[in-house]
């Protein structure tokens, strides 16, 4: 009897591992990378005049937050007011708020730009939500001078390293 149990055993664990080495692993692929050219802003299915090249060789920041998310909220506080002085970087700011009285109190509360805010109403189903891969959650995007991305969720602390 044991060793029928043993036998058993043996069988079960050796078919648990040829199970576990045909399993579709899932790799999970990110919409933009580095190098590529950033999608053209189509704000609230209009386009706007945001210019994602800048002309004068500079960069350009393109943060993504809301006022719901806590984390992208503050890391896009910080990234203007690291940049609120300073032209080597633009910054572009976009909201996924779906009221204007909320954007407007978060952008107040947080003292950004006026200037560099925008708000995307249709939220999570908005175009520009879609084409820069934002489903797993905000971003943000540092592009050259022709609109490339060179970097990816910098930290304030990261963009003033990089600026000096």
């Amino acid at each position: 009897m044991i060793k029928n149990v043993k036998w058993f055993f043996v069988v079960l664990v050796f078919s648990s591992l040829i199970s576990f080495s045909f399993q579709k692993k899932s790799v999970p692929t990110e919409k933009l990378a580095l190098g590529d050219k950033a999608p053209e802003l189509v704000l609230c299915n209009k386009m706007q005049p945001l210019n994602l090249q800048d002309a004068s060789g500079n960069y350009t920041l393109l943060s993504f937050w809301a006022s719901y998310d806590a984390s992208s909220r503050a890391q896009n506080a910080a990234l203007s007011h690291l940049l609120k002085n300073q032209d080597q970087v633009k910054m572009i700011s976009i909201s996924f708020d779906r009221y204007r009285s909320v954007f407007n109190a978060a952008v107040r509360q947080d003292q950004i730009d006026t200037a560099s805010c925008h708000l995307e109403m249709e939220g999570e189903n908005s175009k520009i939500f879609k084409s820069y891969g934002l489903e797993s959650g905000f971003r943000n995007f540092l592009l050259n001078s022709e609109g490339v991305i060179v970097a990816k969720n910098v930290t304030a602390s990261e963009l003033a390293s990089y600026l000096k």
